[in-house]
């Protein structure tokens, strides 16, 4: 928790946001990431999603199963999506939502949103062409070579 802690400090000196992110696997660092969203322009890159990211290539595998993720802060909705689909065990953080909130980074409409149906989302949702889309999903039932994740 410490380096993860450290992490965020640094990475604010570095021109990205106060959040970093370690990957541990028994006991070992396996990976550390760090906000990168503006110095990236890119909405993805929070500390979470880029420690997984560089987790899972190091270990060659998407399933994090036996790592613990420690974050300078409780994950958004995004991160915290992120890290069920890794499969890691364990979170550990230090400030929570209700911190990040106090700072200017406040994700609960994202929690409330997805509570909502998505017509009744602020972004409009709209579906389209499901017969054909559905083709894809048809082809990957039935396919031999898919690896379930």
């Amino acid at each position: 928790m410490i380096k993860a802690i450290a992490l965020s400090v640094e990475n604010i000196k570095r021109g990205g946001g106060p959040f970093g992110a370690v990957i541990v696997k028994e006991g070992k660092i396996i990976a550390t990431g760090v906000n990168r969203v503006t110095a990236n322009t890119d909405p993805t890159a929070h500390a979470e999603v880029n420690v997984i990211r560089k987790a899972a290539k190091k270990l060659g595998t998407f399933d994090l199963v036996g790592c613990d993720i420690y974050t300078s802060c409780e994950p958004c909705p995004m991160c915290l999506g992120a890290i069920y689909w890794a499969h890691l065990d364990k979170i550990f953080y230090g400030n929570s939502k209700t911190d990040a909130k106090n700072i200017g980074f406040d994700d609960s409409f994202i929690y409330d949103e997805i509570d909502l149906s998505p017509e009744n989302r602020q972004v409009q949702t709209e579906q389209k062409l499901r017969e054909e889309a559905i083709k894809a999903f048809e082809v990957w039932s039935l396919s031999k070579e898919k690896v379930c994740y």
